[in-house]
């Protein structure tokens, strides 16, 4: 006899990772923009990546839009008060196009969030990635509504006297959501603390037993939702923290060294054990009976 699906009435999900391969358009982008600014200042890229992780740590993010104007070394080359976006413009097309070119939504996410929301099961996104490049990857992916709600980190932190509107260069309306529902998680909570989880669980007065969390990383999803009693997805598609890529990402990252030692001992321990694990997000639809029936 079969066994029959665990009922799920909500979905969380993670993004990066998750519903697009984020790590690799990150890492073709970021390794395209230093080989070129490289090349252009005769800097070595070991010297930029000390100056940019300090401002990646700063700033609460490794997708800061006005890196270049704060980065020591490029101020020292040129006069005060000299425009670096300009200067340097073909640096930040390099980085903007590499990672148009490179977002993608991973097989089957489409159909699959489709699907379930067409069971009448709320599909709520949960991210870490400040606001202004989730909310550009959303659009750019066609997510926008297909995601009901989004919970993300707000934008990053501006240098005094210069507000998000000032580095805007698009009509207001290229961009925010028009019709996924926006929310930002308190500044300085990040995963694996389940404080936002549990937010969610409460505002919708949602039983952790039939809510599904899916996410790529054991030690910041799959521990969070175990803690929390939400029933657990290991997206293991999305794991590259064992590549040589990423260790660009943990040279230049604003994550502090003791959380990049202990995601390292998680993932070699094996500590953390998922409920379930997949290699395509659509298996979603035969592991889980997506039903809000009472």
């Amino acid at each position: 006899m079969t066994a029959s699906r665990p009922r799920v009435t909500v979905l969380v999900t993670d993004l990066d990772n998750t519903l697009w391969d984020w790590f690799h358009a990150w890492h073709a982008s970021f390794a395209a923009m230093l080989l070129r600014l490289s090349d252009m200042t005769g800097l070595a890229p070991s010297v930029l990546e000390g100056e940019i992780r300090r401002v990646h740590q700063l700033r609460g993010t490794t997708e800061y839009s006005l890196l270049l104007t704060e980065l020591p070394s490029l101020r020292a080359m040129q006069p005060a008060g000299a425009d670096l976006m300009t200067i340097y413009d073909d640096v930040v097309h390099v980085l903007n196009s590499e990672r148009k070119r490179r977002t993608q939504l991973y097989p089957g996410v489409m159909q699959t969030l489709t699907t379930i929301r067409e069971h009448g099961v709320p599909v709520i996104g949960y991210t870490e990635s400040i606001a202004f490049w989730t909310e550009w990857r959303i659009r750019t992916l066609g997510l926008d509504g297909v995601l009901d709600v989004l919970y993300s980190s707000p934008d990053h932190d501006m240098p005094s006297g210069i507000t998000v509107e000032d580095i805007r260069t698009l009509p207001s309306d290229k961009y925010g959501l028009k019709s996924t529902h926006h929310l930002h998680v308190p500044r300085g909570i990040e995963k694996p603390s389940p404080e936002v989880l549990a937010c969610i669980l409460v505002s919708r007065d949602q039983p952790a037993e039939t809510t599904l969390y899916v996410g790529d990383s054991l030690m910041r999803d799959v521990a969070m939702a175990q803690g929390l009693g939400v029933i657990d997805v290991h997206a293991r598609y999305g794991v590259v923290q064992d590549t040589e890529e990423y260790e660009l990402l943990r040279r230049v990252s604003y994550w502090p060294d003791s959380q990049v030692s202990e995601e390292r001992e998680v993932v070699a321990s094996g500590s953390v054990k998922p409920s379930y694990s997949i290699d395509s997000f659509s298996e979603l639809l035969g592991l889980f009976d997506f039903s809000v029936r009472k």
